[in-house]
């Protein structure tokens, strides 16, 4: 039976130590880690689609994606403490349900990782544009957003667009830092994070004094309501924390880099929680501080009486947002536009040279984790061995790192930051949900191995975890359930097809070996 193919926990953890990757992350780098690919796009530039979605009420999305993000932080650090080897929610499922629910897990991580780095660079490719604007250097309109696209299940893009190039760029880099290795890409990492927070806190230090001045900036608090999940729309409070939740999206990197990271039962757990922390105080302050500035109420299309479509070609074209004093919600570098309109044009220039400078370090996690991932479902054998091959200079899974970066550049060329996000956010809380079923699993099926870190109250925490993701899942719009589930079919077609008869399992081998055909790592 397919659900019976089970890879216990001894059998990962002797195919890690027989072919681990190098452990040179400590608990500081985990935590940058952590920050790094939290910190992003999320607050520099979709601050501005949830105030379309929930206007002032957006801090309340932030709050609700930061609890559920709190609940499965938990059931990661316990799962990630026992089984500290690469992988994340991929290698988590497949210990606790078995082989086909852990291809689903490790398919949805794509959609989470691959297109969340191609969010990440088109919102740097928003800031460079503004950033040099400032300057009164104007890239072409046709070579920084992609083309208008309505096909339904995918809209975005805007008219005379032809191809994001600074969002190719970022990502051909990214790439190329990422090849040369983990402990260099890591200190890089750990500069961009000191950048971002002194970002964020020049942000909160100029804005949240004025919200006593400006407190009629949060009336009404949540002008299109708290949101109805069995819409479709994906609109309201509910909506926004469902978008916002890409905001917090990262902090499960941190357990992928479990196999690189010394003392893991320790530092994995620190890591995860602490990074978490950090980025939901950040986020409830920079929220605040945005709303009582300047404002964050969502614009109705005056022709029709609707709230226009967060991130749309027609939002953009308003009236609205063609004024020189445009809403928050026109803004594609949200926190650097607030800075500008409400304070010194210097200030808003720091702030976005400081996201142009250091986004480029979450989509640096973001590949670093879809890397992973991938090279442990190639060494698995679900997917084709090749892609398990490790640079026999700097010791990185170099193939499956170029594959990727190609799939995110040609994603982050073409598609909207809004519509990457939402996409990147259904596989996301799919992979989270199952993560929160594997620890109660494993709290039965397995109740006497170590565990260094226990998730507290989990027959309480991990449904409630679950419970959230679903709740958010189903507060995404139309177009991001139904791609989901179309991506979820594709890749069971490509289960059988390939992996069902080429995975270890299957074929009798009970660890890796040389099989993969990668040198070992020292």
């Amino acid at each position: 039976m397919i659900f019976g193919r089970v890879k216990s926990l001894d059998s990962i953890l002797a195919t890690a130590e027989k072919k681990s990757l190098h452990r040179s992350l400590g608990v500081f780098q985990l935590t940058m880690l952590g920050v790094g690919a939290v910190i992003g796009t999320g607050i520099f530039v979709l601050t501005a689609t949830a105030a379309q979605k929930a206007g002032p009420g957006m801090i309340m999305s932030f709050v609700v994606a930061g609890a559920v993000c709190v609940f499965a932080a938990l059931c990661y650090s316990e799962l990630a403490s026992m089984v500290p080897v690469a992988g994340s929610a991929y290698t988590y499922s497949y210990a606790v349900m078995g082989e086909l629910m852990a291809w689903l897990v490790g398919w949805a991580l794509i959609l989470e990782y691959a297109l969340g780095a191609s969010a990440v660079a088109v919102g740097w490719s928003g800031h460079i544009v503004g950033f040099l604007d400032g300057f009164g250097i104007h890239l072409p309109h046709a070579l920084t957003v992609g083309p208008k696209i309505d096909w339904g299940f995918l809209e975005g893009g805007e008219v005379g667009g032809f191809i994001n190039l600074p969002a190719v760029l970022v990502t051909g880099f990214v790439t190329w830092l990422l090849v040369i290795g983990t402990k260099e890409s890591a200190t890089v990492n750990s500069v961009l994070v000191a950048i971002k927070i002194i970002a964020l806190t020049l942000f909160a230090a100029i804005t949240v004094p004025m919200i006593f001045g400006h407190t009629a900036n949060f009336a009404p608090f949540t002008p299109r309501g708290w949101g109805n999940p069995l819409g479709s729309t994906g609109t309201g409070v509910l909506g926004a924390a469902a978008s916002i939740f890409f905001a917090y999206v990262g902090f499960d990197a941190v357990s992928t880099a479990a196999e690189e990271t010394k003392n893991p039962q320790r530092n994995v757990p620190i890591g995860l929680i602490a990074s978490l922390a950090i980025c939901t105080v950040f986020y409830i302050v920079v929220a605040a501080g945005a709303i009582g500035a300047y404002g964050a109420q969502p614009v109705m299309n005056p022709a029709t009486g609707q709230y226009f479509v967060e991130g749309s070609p027609e939002l953009y074209a308003s009236a609205a947002c063609q004024s020189a004093t445009a809403p928050l919600v026109c803004s594609k570098e949200a926190l650097a536009y607030v800075l500008r309109q409400v304070s010194t044009p210097i200030f808003g220039q720091i702030v976005g040279l400081a996201a142009t400078i250091a986004l480029p370090s979450v989509v640096l996690l973001m590949m670093f984790g879809q890397t992973r991932v991938f090279f442990v479902m190639a060494r698995d054998g679900l997917l084709p061995a090749g892609l398990s091959k490790v640079h026999p200079r700097y010791k990185t899974p170099y193939v499956v790192t170029i594959v990727t970066g190609v799939v995110v550049a040609v994603a982050a060329a073409f598609l909207p930051v809004g519509t990457l996000a939402d996409y990147s956010n259904s596989g996301t809380l799919f992979a989270f949900a199952m993560v929160s079923v594997g620890v109660m699993v494993l709290r039965v099926t397995d109740k006497d191995r170590k565990r260094p870190f226990r998730t507290p109250a989990v027959w309480v925490v991990a449904p409630l975890s679950i419970l959230g993701c679903v709740v958010l899942f189903l507060s995404l719009n139309i177009q991001s359930k139904v791609l989901f589930f179309a991506w979820t079919a594709i890749g069971l077609v490509l289960y059988y097809l390939y992996g069902y008869r080429r995975s270890n399992i299957a074929r009798g081998v009970m660890d890796s070996d040389d099989e993969t055909g990668s040198a070992p790592l020292v």
